[in-house]
C-alpha cells in the first residue's frame, strides 16, 4: 500500500499533462471501477477504462497511448455519470488521442484514428458533417472501398443521407473555433 502511495505520488509527465489537458483528477480515481462496468466498448478494447487510468497513475505512458481503448472511447460520458469521484474519462480519452497524435504514435485501431481525422476535416471544411463525402474520404483512406456498401445504399434510398451538403452560417466562426484548438 506504501509503494502504491509513493507510485501516485511520483506519477508520470503524461499523467500530470493529461489531467491539465481534460480538466479531470486522475488521482482522485480510487479504482471502483464503475467506468468499466457501464462503459458500452470495454468489451471491444485492450484496456478497461479504469485500467487506463490506473495505468497512467503508475506512469505505464507507452501502454496506454499505444491502446485501442482510447481510440475506441465513444464519448457517452457514462463513466462521468457513473463515477462517485465525477471523473469523465471520455475528455481523459480525448486528451490521450490528442498526446498519441503530438507524440506520433500509431493508433491502437488505425481505421478509428482515420475515421476521426476525416470526421474533423469534414466537419472544418463544411461547417458540419456531410455523410458522403466524409465516408467516401475515409473508405478511400482506410482502403476498405467497398464494406458497408449495402448498409449505404440503403441509407441512401431511404434519405438518411444528403447527396449535398446544406449550407452552414457564419462559417468563418467554425474556422475561428480549429484554429483556437489547434495545439
Amino acid at each position: 500500500m506504501v509503494g502504491e502511495r509513493i507510485l501516485l505520488a511520483e506519477a508520470s509527465g503524461l499523467c500530470e499533462e493529461i489531467e491539465r489537458r481534460s480538466g479531470q483528477s486522475l488521482r482522485a480515481c480510487y479504482q471502483c471501477g464503475e467506468c468499466t462496468a457501464g462503459c458500452p466498448v470495454s468489451h471491444a478494447a485492450d484496456l478497461t477504462p479504469n485500467q487506463v487510468t490506473r495505468l497512467l497513475q503508475l506512469g505505464q505512458d507507452n501502454e496506454v497511448l499505444r491502446s485501442s481503448m482510447i481510440w475506441l472511447c465513444a464519448g457517452c460520458e457514462t463513466c462521468a455519470t457513473r463515477c462517485p469521484r465525477g471523473v469523465s474519462l471520455s475528455r481523459v480519452m480525448d486528451a490521450l488521442r490528442e498526446a498519441a497524435v503530438l507524440r506520433g504514435i500509431p493508433a491502437g485501431e488505425p481505421a478509428i484514428r482515420t475515421f476521426h481525422e476525416t470526421f474533423l476535416r469534414a466537419a472544418r471544411h463544411h461547417g458540419r458533417i456531410h455523410e458522403i463525402s466524409m465516408l467516401m474520404e475515409c473508405k478511400l483512406r482506410s482502403r476498405h472501398l467497398f464494406s458497408d456498401l449495402l448498409l449505404g445504399a440503403k441509407l441512401l434510398l431511404k434519405g438518411k443521407l444528403a447527396l449535398i451538403s446544406s449550407p452552414v452560417r457564419d462559417r468563418d466562426k467554425v474556422e475561428d473555433i480549429f484554429s483556437a484548438t489547434r495545439p
